[in-house]
């Protein structure tokens, strides 16, 4: 039987700690919240290996959504400054982990997920591991879901090409953004900030991650 207590606490002690993750709150959820609950069965054993996780297989129109690895997860989150009572939220929350990390850091969560099927097994995760402060939601991911808005964290559950206006638009005057932005080879673990009617950006690490479906732009085909 494999024991996932040792498995969540070498997590932190090895992947989190080393690489600067320095808030104890965010070690204190990431040790305490069953990673392997919010996983396909058949991929439970590897929940906690440091790398990206495979939630779903390829399907039409659509990239495989992955569970982002622990420490890049934690690096951004530790980096969007979570507030007890603030409002957040989770742009693609999959099987449901990162909203059930975040709603421990926060007063609540909308967890927003375009994949219907996904969004059910999310609010079945939550809701069995006791976690009553997130509403899972679903919706086009680049729209974000400004019927709750404004949040004062967005956390992007991805690697994208861009964040789309209307997402920054959805945060609250000082309210803080997060997400992976393509760069080349690398993707920039990125900070938007809000002031008034301006946003600021900030690049604060190197991370490459799961791309994260719905974002992509549209560019011109070539002419001749």
């Amino acid at each position: 039987m494999i024991d996932y207590a040792t498995k969540r606490r070498h997590m932190v002690e090895s992947q989190l700690r080393p690489n600067g993750i320095t808030d104890a709150r965010i070690n204190g959820a990431m040790w305490d919240i069953p990673r392997e609950l919010f996983v396909p069965p058949s991929r439970q054993a590897l929940a906690y290996i440091d790398e990206d996780l495979a939630l779903s297989v390829p399907s039409q129109g659509r990239n495989v959504r992955y569970l982002m690895e622990p420490m890049v997860f934690a690096r951004l989150v530790q980096l969007a400054d979570i507030g007890e009572e603030d409002l957040v939220l989770d742009v693609g929350c999959g099987l449901g982990y990162s909203a059930a990390v975040l709603s421990r850091l926060a007063r609540s969560v909308v967890a927003l997920e375009d994949d219907e099927e996904m969004a059910r097994s999310a609010n079945t995760n939550l809701t069995t591991n006791g976690i009553l402060n997130v509403a899972v939601v679903s919706g086009p991911l680049a729209q974000g879901y400004a019927r709750e808005a404004p949040f004062d964290v967005i956390f992007v559950n991805g690697q994208v090409e861009e964040v789309s206006p209307s997402l920054l638009e959805q945060l609250k005057d000082g309210g803080r953004l997060v997400a992976v932005i393509d760069h080349g080879p690398v993707g920039k673990a990125t900070l938007f900030s809000r002031h008034g009617s301006a946003t600021s950006q900030r690049v604060a690490f190197d991370a490459s991650v799961g791309r994260l479906s719905g974002f992509d732009v549209a560019r011109p085909s070539f002419v001749f």
